[in-house]
């Protein structure tokens, strides 16, 4: 299948989504949509299904949302479905919802497939609501790690460390100091080739970083929507098909 694809970017302060070819060009502006508090499963694929509306013909949908997925499946979503429990198919909710086969991964993975150079050991992170973090070699997913929520200072963990709430309270000053730690921190636990940082929040970073390191916007990285589907099923990548297809 090579036609357009719905590249669908799911975050907890907005809900944004373009076309995109098969190359991963945008075929049309970003429409987004503002993620409400406490949301719930069906309020998030009802916003998706508005951002759909409207949009030019699209064969396939790729998805990035903040938390453990597995198959399509969300195990952990803490800060967007804060009191989950158990297993929500989410993939395959919005494929019978949208009635195309949908591939849905973590929010950081879907971007760091669109800004690496596929060359290496390489390393995305996201300064967003939470911290998000994609590792990929030679361009290739390895299995996802919540980075997040590991201790990094006083059993803080990123999320609460380095995390937009963490940004208003303690103020920017303080947020670019705990960024120093962080990447010192990143470059010693997995000594990447390179590192791509990028999010919401990116605006915020005034320290100088090293020549390794490159920023990136989530235009530059709404390409892996496109790139999601030239990775074949051995990357543990599945394709939610909707029901009855």
């Amino acid at each position: 299948m090579d036609g357009n694809i719905l590249a669908i970017d799911i975050g907890g302060s907005h809900i944004k989504g373009t076309i995109l070819n098969a190359a991963g060009d945008p075929q049309t502006e970003y429409k987004k949509i503002v993620t409400p508090p406490q949301a719930t499963a069906p309020i998030v694929i009802d916003i998706v299904r508005q951002l759909a509306k409207d949009m030019p013909a699209y064969d396939k949908v790729s998805v990035g949302f903040p938390g453990y997925v597995r198959n399509g499946i969300v195990y952990t979503a803490p800060n967007l479905f804060p009191t989950i429990s158990g297993e929500i198919p989410l993939g395959q909710q919005i494929a019978d919802q949208l009635k195309k086969p949908v591939r849905l991964v973590n929010d950081a993975d879907q971007l760091g497939l669109g800004v690496v150079s596929g060359k290496g050991f390489e390393l995305a992170v996201t300064l967003g609501t939470g911290f998000g973090t994609a590792l990929l070699i030679d361009g290739y997913l390895l299995p996802h790690l919540e980075l997040a929520h590991h201790p990094i200072s006083k059993g803080r963990d990123y999320d609460v460390y380095i995390g937009a709430k963490a940004l208003t309270k303690a103020g920017k000053k303080k947020w670019n100091k705990r960024m120093v730690k962080v990447l010192a921190v990143l470059k010693t636990v997995f000594n990447y080739d390179r590192l791509y940082i990028g999010g919401g929040n990116i605006d915020k970073l005034e320290i100088p970083l090293e020549n390794n390191i490159i920023r990136f916007s989530n235009r530059d990285g709404i390409k892996g929507g496109a790139r999601l589907w030239q990775l074949d099923d051995k990357y543990h990548i599945s394709t939610n098909h909707p029901a009855g297809h």
